[in-house]
């Protein structure tokens, strides 16, 4: 133990004599490697050339490729991770960046010395490297070399929630649906306004249900990757919160402004009000209740023989397809470039076939389609680099709320790993196993039956049942 004391203040003396870690010698990392109980690594690492610099620059499949056990590159990759938090505060000092150890100014050395890292470099200090430890297990510096998440889990309760979100959005979008419709302008004294496209462009009038059917076929294509996909929990939560917040902002556009008719085609008039004077409020509101709800149930489709108008800022059949598409896109393969050019062009294809169904102007086409996928990627994009959200994680819980509840434990990219056919039906089998075990185990906690009561009770307490009823006939008699 002695011995291995001062071979540690040699080693430390050493470095601070060469001003800093970035300066080991060959030697000086081959003496810390065998102070934290990695010699029969020392060799390896003298052999390939690894100083001081090179030894921050390691990875896990660094020392994987020089054939080390897994458990001895788990052991050192920590180690290591744990001499860059020990460092980072005299690389910054003499002027090293200490994430990729590059050279810097003085000013951005400056800039870089956040109150967070100052914060963690004392409590690491304070708590000799326990806080460390969990703040590497808790920070997305934790997750793989190439960004990937480190553990994910399914949190089906998060997507539960999620759902109910999307729930009472759409049921929020189709009232308004109706209020909207019952404001729709005169159409003979606010014709169809000005526009580019639809003035160039003939009505089709079979246009707008091939839009709907382009729409139903990205919406298969997501349904079986949503099946497929490992981690389709989490997809779920993100495309239910993300579908329901656009929505959500639709609701507030169409309330605001009340656009006229795009096409002549388009009979658009106020749906009858009750003609009973008591109870007219009650009346209305359960009138327009009912017609909410056959726009929700028909997905306010026209294929399904919904009719609205009014609805025009921005366009919902739009968010829908741009929806679908990007989330395809994010979720498959980088390679199945066949199955994005698809998704691609049924999106631009239904879009077009909006337009030329004259049910939307363009600009509510383009709005559409910028609010959604600009959504779509600012929320991917502090998603999969959750640095830029931990950095100010009071203002992301203002701003982004349910980005904030939704990805609290993921720590990088969601990656794309897929199950196949056996391993889908085992996993489907065990979770209706484990939901009907559940279901049985709460029934019987909650409300124990009297046959379950007799099929455990013991002999005696059956013949003392017997006795107790002998006894009572014989009072009887």
């Amino acid at each position: 133990m002695c011995k291995t004391v001062v071979l540690a203040s040699t080693v430390m003396s050493s470095a601070s004599n060469s001003s800093h870690v970035l300066e080991w010698s060959i030697v000086d990392v081959e003496k810390w490697l065998k102070i934290k109980g990695f010699s029969q690594c020392a060799c390896i690492l003298k052999e390939q050339y690894i100083d001081g610099r090179a030894l921050l620059l390691l990875n896990e499949n660094d020392l994987k490729s020089i054939n080390l056990p897994l458990g001895t590159v788990k052991n050192l990759a920590w180690e290591i991770r744990q001499l860059k938090i020990d460092s980072r505060q005299l690389l910054l000092e003499h002027g090293y960046d200490p994430v990729n150890l590059q050279t810097i100014s003085r000013t951005s050395s400056a800039a870089i010395q956040r109150p967070d890292v100052d914060h963690v470099l004392n409590a690491y200090s304070a708590s000799g490297g326990e806080y460390e430890y969990l703040h590497l297990q808790n920070s997305s510096h934790h997750s793989s070399e190439d960004g990937r998440a480190s553990e994910l889990r399914p949190e089906f309760s998060k997507a539960l929630i999620a759902l109910a979100y999307l729930f009472v959005v759409t049921w929020i979008t189709a009232f308004v649906m109706v209020i909207v419709h019952d404001r729709v302008p005169d159409m003979k004294r606010y014709p169809p306004l000005p526009d580019i496209f639809l003035d160039n462009v003939p009505h089709i009038p079979w246009a707008f249900h091939m839009c709907e059917w382009t729409g139903t076929l990205l919406l298969l294509i997501w349904m079986v990757v949503l099946l497929l996909h490992k981690h389709r929990f989490i997809l779920v939560r993100r495309f239910f919160a993300l579908s329901g917040t656009v929505f959500l902002l639709r609701c507030i556009t169409m309330l605001i402004t009340s656009l006229s008719v795009p096409g002549t085609h388009l009979q658009c008039q106020p749906r009858p009000t009750s003609s009973q004077p008591e109870d007219y409020a009650l009346a209305e509101l359960l009138s327009k209740m009912k017609q909410a709800y056959v726009i929700w149930k028909g997905a306010g489709m026209s294929i399904q023989g919904v009719r609205t108008c009014g609805d025009y800022m921005f366009s919902g059949h739009t968010v829908a397809l741009t929806m679908l598409n990007f989330f395809i896109t994010e979720y498959t393969p980088r390679d199945i470039y066949l199955l994005h050019t698809f998704t691609w062009m049924l999106n631009m294809f239904g879009i077009f076939f909006i337009l030329s169904g004259h049910e939307h102007y363009s600009i509510d086409v383009f709005i559409a389609f910028y609010i959604t996928s600009r959504l779509f990627l600012y929320y991917h994009t502090l998603a999969n680099n959750q640095s830029l959200m931990q950095r100010d994680t009071g203002r992301t819980r203002i701003w982004f709320p349910l980005f904030s509840f939704f990805e609290s434990d993921v720590d990088g990219i969601v990656p794309n790993e897929y199950d196949t056919l056996f391993t889908l039906t085992h996993k489907i089998v065990n979770f209706i196993r484990l939901g009907c075990n559940r279901a049985v185990f709460l029934f019987q906690k909650n409300f124990p039956s009297s046959t379950t009561n007799a099929d455990n009770s013991s002999p005696n307490d059956s013949s003392a049942r017997e006795a107790l009823l002998r006894k009572n006939k014989k009072k009887e008699k």
